[in-house]
């Protein structure tokens, strides 16, 4: 169906990582840096991909070589895993979560060290009570792959928390209302001029949602969708097709939080893509949205 801060300290006692900080025994006191270039690296190491933009600002540059913490084994399927959780960072229900996010599709790569350094118990478990409330209230339980029962004591070699002490958050970045989920009265006439200029017009429930790109991919219910207009898609088309919240990682939709809800979604076919450009929660049995069926049922643009 969002970014946070970078966590502070990501660095390997007495380690010549370059930028890497902070990954140590917990309790350990941090040491000191000696930078080294890349080229000196093992070849178990690789850059994180630039279109990663979960780990976009991470202190460290780069991870261990596939397959990740979670089994993934390529990269195309790292950056397609990855972008649904970008709007968890976005959330900003933990100062950590970046940083454990990351930890796992990216693990920090050192070179005296052949397997990547996994998070701590600890770490998993701080980030999991600040957020799983959030994905909840999103109807989205804290998946088992994230079982924190699978990660390190702190006593072993892994990523601690950040130190609360110690730790400065970043200037939070504001996100903005995606300008098809800004909420609006609009009369029956308004209604109907914004279903006139769009090619779509349908009502959903939502089946998956995920990011590519930058923008937020909706796939439909094929069984729950009402078709009020179609304009050049068919509905044949419309059975495989996705619809489109064009920079939806960059903006907030309040309007579709709601997994388990009905949508009422308008907008265009550009470039063979179906583009949202509005969209409203479908409240049942509210007189607002009886009325807004029978208009648009009734209106020949």
């Amino acid at each position: 169906m969002c970014p946070l801060n970078a966590a502070t300290c990501l660095l390997l006692a007495a380690l010549t990582v370059g930028s890497v900080k902070g990954v140590y025994s917990h309790g350990q006191a941090e040491p000191s840096i000696s930078s080294s270039s890349s080229s000196s690296r093992g070849g178990h190491c690789e850059p994180i991909p630039a279109a990663m933009e979960l780990c976009h600002g991470i202190e460290y540059t780069e991870m261990m070589r596939l397959p990740n913490l979670l089994g993934h084994e390529s990269i195309g399927e790292v950056l397609q895993q990855a972008s649904a959780w970008t709007p968890l960072v976005q959330e900003r229900c933990h100062a950590d979560t970046r940083k454990f996010l990351c930890s796992l599709f990216a693990p920090v790569c050192l070179d005296e060290l052949d397997e990547p350094v996994r998070p701590c118990r600890s770490l998993c478990v701080q980030v999991r009570k600040g957020c799983s409330p959030v994905m909840a209230a999103f109807g989205f339980p804290w998946p088992d792959m994230l079982a924190c029962g699978r990660f390190p004591e702190d006593n072993d070699l892994c990523i601690p928390p950040a130190d609360p002490s110690q730790h400065v958050p970043a200037a939070r970045h504001e996100l903005k209302i995606c300008d098809a989920c800004k909420e609006s009265e609009q009369n029956d006439n308004e209604i109907v001029e914004k279903y006139c200029k769009n090619d779509f017009a349908l009502k959903i429930k939502v089946q998956e949602i995920s990011y590519s790109n930058g923008d937020t991919m909706i796939v439909p219910e094929t069984k729950s969708k009402t078709i009020y207009k179609l304009n050049g898609v068919t509905e044949k088309d419309l059975k495989k097709s996705v619809l489109w919240l064009k920079g939806g990682l960059q903006c907030l939709c309040d309007e579709m939080n709601d997994i388990t809800a009905a949508y009422l979604v308008m907008g265009q076919k550009l470039d063979g893509n179906l583009i949202i450009t509005s969209v409203k929660r479908w409240q049942k049995g509210q007189r607002e949205f009886k009325r807004i069926a029978r208009s648009i049922r009734k209106q020949k643009c």
